[in-house]
This record gives C-alpha cells, sequence and structure tokens, in this order.
C-alpha cells in the first residue's frame, strides 16, 4: 500500500500527470519533454525523478541521451490497487467503540 500512496502523490501533481502521459505513448528525453510542455528542462528534471523514485517511471540510455519510459511491472500493480480500492464498495464499517458504549457516532 505504501507504494501505491507513493505513486498516488507522485502523480498527484499536474505536471507530473502531463510527462506521466507523455511517457506513457511514446519514450522522451528530458529536452524532448521540456519543449513538449512549455517547460524548463531542470523542472522536468526534477519531477521525472520523482516519478522514479515513485516507480513509475526509469531511465534508459541511449548514447547521448538518457530516454524516459513507464515502468510497466509498477504501473500494472499501481492500476490493480487502484482497482481494488475502488472495488471495495458496500463493505462493512467497523463498529464505532462510542456506539457501543452507548454515545452519539459519527458513523450514524
Amino acid at each position: 500500500m505504501r507504494d501505491f500512496i507513493k505513486a498516488c502523490r507522485a502523480l498527484g501533481d499536474e505536471t507530473r500527470m502531463n510527462i506521466f502521459k507523455l511517457i506513457k505513448h511514446k519514450n522522451l528525453c528530458v529536452g524532448a519533454i521540456a519543449q513538449k510542455l512549455g517547460v524548463s528542462q531542470s523542472a522536468v528534471s526534477q519531477h521525472l525523478r520523482v516519478l522514479r523514485e515513485a516507480g513509475l517511471v526509469r531511465a534508459e540510455k541511449r548514447g547521448y541521451y538518457v530516454h524516459y519510459l513507464i515502468e510497466e511491472e509498477a504501473l500494472n500493480h499501481f492500476q490493480k490497487q487502484a482497482r481494488e480500492l475502488l472495488e471495495k464498495r458496500g463493505e462493512s464499517v467497523p463498529a464505532c467503540p462510542r456506539k457501543e458504549m452507548g454515545e452519539d457516532c459519527c458513523l450514524d
């Protein structure tokens, strides 16, 4: 679950989400990402660092350039956890200790 939370935080930033969307379709280097998004290369590098630390992307050296691509296994794991989180509707909520003591409960 910790990995899922880290990935959610990483994708919670609009620029990082846009970077993620770009490299989901095509492996790109920092310069290409910066040009497409209209932000500085240093900003892109910082955002990519966060995405790498969350395990969502990886770097691959190709000659002079480093290309960034989606970490497919981590993405599949993230999707599975998100699906499980969203599918648990209707699951019973544990009884409130206050209610068991006859007090008003916030769950009512």
